[in-house]
């Protein structure tokens, strides 16, 4: 058996004398002492001591805050407020955005990275004006994605910029460091169990601004700018005293299994079928939640994905379907001409790939795809 997902966070038992300090100093949460040192360790071994960060319980509320407090300001109501972002995302993202009070319009993707398309950006710049307040871009499964993009889209429309980096919290840009370092506007990475960072539930929000952490933290507790007064908009966003703890034992072994499953991608892209098409790598490493592959044109996915499971191997779909084929978003959101996110989400199968994977079982993998192939493209059904 090689299941899809194998989730692997600290042993509870090397957790026990941190969860006993816990106990015995009786602070269990509201940014305590162990969500404190993880912040603070997490600024300076992954971004370089530049910034801040500040833990949330999970990346859909982090979501939320930094796209309330990121928006563009306004001193006058107005009909409609946008938020642009890729329909090839996660439904997080569309959901987050509606919460703070945005209605999301879809742009399409790049054929090679899968990251929004800069043209297609462009013409609902262009279409909706600064009745876009925000910008959010994904840095699709866990790849880097240009910053300096966006910082000049933010100079140039006043739209807020939120970049959702889900998977990314152990990528590395293209000059060795942290994604995301020093970026003045707020990166939202998930600390889900199943990302390469992975506490079981959690998030953390990163600036190059520390005043927007100082801000986002207030916004995170209830909008308590003064004691027990609320002087801005606020939820609880808080994470535990317990989930600090497991965050910082990852912490130990953050670079250990983001090379190892550095290495079990490199695996598959040595020895992947030449008909599969790959997602065009970007930065110094990449971090894996899971290897997606786009099949060939006539392949039917549902098919391909059966004959694996049948053998034991499990895939995913991540995303399909896109967002404005989703019922609840397509009645509400708009969207640009999605050509290519549709092409992309019709073939796109997500692979095996977790920390304790071999280097066999991703050749297991590559083979039994070869071996479903050819019978696979003579159906012309869609998945």
């Amino acid at each position: 058996m090689i299941p899809f997902i194998s989730v692997k966070t600290p042993s509870c038992l090397t957790l026990m004398d941190s969860f006993l300090e816990i106990e015995q100093m009786g602070i269990h949460s509201n940014y305590g002492p162990k969500n404190t040192l993880f912040e603070d360790r997490l600024q300076g071994l992954y971004f370089g001591g530049q910034g801040s960060c500040l833990t949330v319980c999970n990346a859909t509320i982090g979501l939320m805050i930094a796209m309330k407090m990121a928006g563009r300001r306004r001193t006058c109501s107005v009909s409609q407020r946008y938020a642009l972002m890729p329909a090839f995302t996660f439904a997080a993202a569309a959901h987050a955005a509606i919460w703070a009070g945005y209605t999301p319009l879809f742009c399409d993707i790049d054929p090679a990275t899968w990251a929004a398309c800069p043209v297609s950006e462009r013409r609902m710049i262009e279409k909706y004006g600064d009745s876009i307040d925000l910008i959010v871009p994904y840095a699709t499964f866990g790849n880097s994605i240009d910053l300096a993009h966006y910082a000049a889209l933010h100079e140039e429309t006043g739209a807020g910029i939120v970049v959702d980096a889900a998977a990314s919290l152990g990528a590395l840009d293209e000059n060795g460091i942290g994604f995301g370092s020093g970026f003045a506007h707020p990166i939202v990475f998930s600390m889900h169990a199943t990302k390469t960072f992975g506490i079981g539930e959690g998030g953390v929000i990163y600036s190059g601004n520390p005043d927007h952490i100082a801000v986002l933290r207030v916004m995170g507790n209830f909008g308590f700018g003064e004691p027990r007064t609320a002087t801005i908009p606020g939820l609880n966003s808080k994470m535990t005293e317990f989930s600090a703890a497991i965050a910082l034992a990852c912490l130990t072994t953050m670079e250990d299994v983001a090379t190892r499953r550095s290495a079990l991608a490199d695996c598959y892209f040595r020895t992947l079928p030449i008909d599969f098409e790959m997602q065009k790598p970007r930065g110094h490493r990449r971090s894996y939640q899971f290897m997606p592959v786009l099949l060939p044109e006539g392949c039917c996915r549902n098919a391909v994905r059966e004959q694996l499971s049948s053998q034991g191997i499990g895939t995913g779909a991540y995303f399909s379907p896109h967002l404005m084929e989703q019922p609840y978003f397509s009645g509400l959101c708009e969207a640009d001409d999605l050509t290519v996110t549709e092409n992309v989400s019709r073939r796109v199968m997500s692979l095996p790939l977790w920390t304790d994977m071999t280097m066999e079982m991703v050749g297991t993998v590559c083979q039994a795809l070869e071996n479903v192939l050819v019978p696979a493209s003579m159906s012309r059904v869609a998945a």
